[in-house]
């Protein structure tokens, strides 16, 4: 088992990793995207499946956030860090939308990448 001092560490750089997503999503950033997901991640939302570098593609080619104006409220909701793997679930406002995402990372070659995304719109029940 990790030590605390190790936990602590993992959570600072899962944490880095996860604002460098929110920059990168709301900049159009496909460089710094394609550095923190592994180039075998794969994108998934209900009935929809990516491969990275096509969802890397859209993300170059849709309006970018930051050009836009858009409010920047990306939050972390929560991080499960167990051994070297970790789910962070975050929320996304992005281009008129709230999307959930849950992330997978792993830790390997020494560094954490997100490995999985799972994404959906987030509607406010009436």
């Amino acid at each position: 088992m990790k030590s605390d001092n190790h936990l602590q560490n993992d959570f600072e750089t899962i944490t880095n990793v996860i604002e460098q997503y929110f920059t990168g999503i709301h900049s159009g950033d496909s460089q710094l995207l394609a550095r923190i997901f592994h180039p075998d991640a794969y994108l998934k939302a209900p009935d929809l499946r990516r491969e990275l570098t096509e969802w890397l593609t859209l993300v170059e080619q849709r309006p970018k956030p930051i050009d836009r104006g858009d409010y920047y409220g990306y939050q972390i909701l929560s991080i499960d860090i167990i051994g070297h793997q970790a789910m962070v679930k975050v929320l996304c406002p992005l281009l008129g939308r709230t999307y959930i995402d849950f992330l997978g990372l792993l830790y390997e070659n020494r560094q954490w990448r997100i490995v999985n995304k799972m994404y959906a719109d987030y509607k406010d029940k009436e």
